[in-house]
């Protein structure tokens, strides 16, 4: 079982239905690590100031935009996320020939964040995260308490018009533009010869390291990882089975598609175990400025056993209160040195009573099948209504600044009704 098998998906048309970009991602972690769903506002920055990221401090800019992340509450960062401006970025654990650092410095996690605060297309949250990668560098414990673990990263971003795929080794990297069609990245390098930015020094140092011998062609993931690049696309791994299944659906991929792509056990996508599929994401991007993009979360573990809820970028938006973790402030083990090797419970209320109907599902056939078709009926009322947003343009905005904790309570309410009865 691969650690922090994390699988990040696009689809652009001709491969979706409707002129939508699509993007979703598992966040396959740690069975025990909560991931909160949180709203930050733009905001305005007095020159000068600096920004405190998971553990280093940073130039912070004049200006960020409104995120909505998905995010391990311990941390300063995100696994996945989007902004105001319809962009999107999941990142990846990737490893390779470039020795990981440990020394702590900027997470993959914080580098999604910064990318979303700081980039209003998705190539400009590219050259955010590049500079900054530059800059300050990559590593530090990607886990909190005891584990220790670091890793590169790789990060798919999207916006209404387009994809990339960035994927680094160290402070190197290469990065590939996706127009059409379908792509999705798991814990491996995966640009191969199709490379349309890259880091100015990365080829010679390639070859100062003996990986590449300047004359054939240029291959990131063969040269810069241990990867035969030949079968990348016919072995049994998760890149190739998340690969098989867009291309299943291709032409035809809604946000639903890409909801049950995120749900299929037998391929591994969605992980069980010890690692396994924390959270999940879905967003929905039209090519039509004048709609809205629609972003969706679960907050919690396996989106088999999941709702998805609907998050769209209004003025005042409601605070997600209920999956907001709690804050420990000064007495968080993350924010002390040396790092304490404890965890706090980080549970928010979705999660407690999540938590407390999975007891239920797995001790009750009768209450399960009651409460997963509750749980998919009020998905299918979501999506109806959703997908009237973008046919009709229409959104009324009082109920749109509580679209999001009003689907969670819905959604608590069908866990209470269970778990009391």
């Amino acid at each position: 079982m691969e650690p922090y098998s994390c699988d990040t998906f696009v689809a652009l048309p001709p491969a979706t239905i409707g002129n939508r970009i699509i993007f979703g991602k598992n966040s396959d972690r740690l069975c025990d690590e909560v991931q909160e769903v949180v709203y930050f506002p733009a905001a305005v920055h007095d020159n000068g100031e600096h920004l405190k990221c998971t553990y280093i401090e940073i130039d912070q800019v004049p200006e960020t935009y409104a995120v909505v992340l998905s995010r391990p509450a311990w941390l300063w960062g995100a696994e996945m996320g989007a902004n105001e401006h319809g962009v999107c970025i999941g990142n990846e654990a990737v490893w390779g020939r470039e020795e990981v650092c440990n020394e702590e410095a900027l997470l993959g996690m914080d580098l999604v964040r910064l990318g979303l605060e700081r980039a209003d297309t998705a190539e400009k949250a590219l050259k955010v995260i590049v500079d900054l990668l530059e800059k300050y560098g990559q590593g530090g414990n990607c886990t909190e308490g005891r584990m220790e673990f670091s890793y590169h990263n790789s990060f798919l971003i999207a916006d209404r018009s387009e994809a990339w795929i960035l994927e680094t080794a160290g402070k190197y990297w290469a990065a590939e533009k996706v127009e059409e069609g379908v792509r999705n990245i798991s814990n491996q390098l995966s640009i191969t010869t199709k490379v349309d930015q890259e880091h100015p020094d990365m080829r010679n140092y390639a070859k100062q390291k003996g990986w590449w011998d300047g004359k054939k062609e240029f291959d990131f993931a063969a040269t810069y990882s241990y990867l035969d690049t030949a079968k990348m696309m016919t072995s049994s791994g998760r890149y190739c089975e998340g690969y098989k299944l867009l291309n299943k659906h291709k032409g035809n991929i809604t946000f639903e598609t890409m909801m049950e792509i995120l749900r299929d056990k037998p391929s591994g996508i969605n992980m069980e175990g010890e690692f396994l599929t924390t959270a999940s994401m879905v967003s929905v991007l039209p090519q039509d400025s004048n709609l809205p993009c629609i972003h969706f979360f679960t907050g919690t573990p396996d989106p088999e056993r999941s709702v998805f809820k609907p998050f769209i970028f209004v003025p005042h938006i409601s605070q997600l209160l209920d999956t907001s973790s709690p804050t420990f402030e000064l007495e968080d083990p993350v924010k002390k040195k040396p790092h304490l090797k404890i965890k706090p419970d980080r549970r928010h209320l979705l999660y407690q009573k999540h938590q407390q109907a999975l007891d239920v599902i797995d001790n009750n056939e009768d209450k399960a099948r009651t409460m997963l078709d509750n749980m998919r009926k009020l998905e299918k009322e979501i999506f109806k209504e959703m997908e009237s947003v973008l046919q009709n343009k229409h959104l009324d905005m009082d109920k749109i600044v509580n679209l999001f904790p009003q689907s969670t309570k819905d959604e608590i309410r069908i866990y209470k009704a269970n778990i009391s009865s």
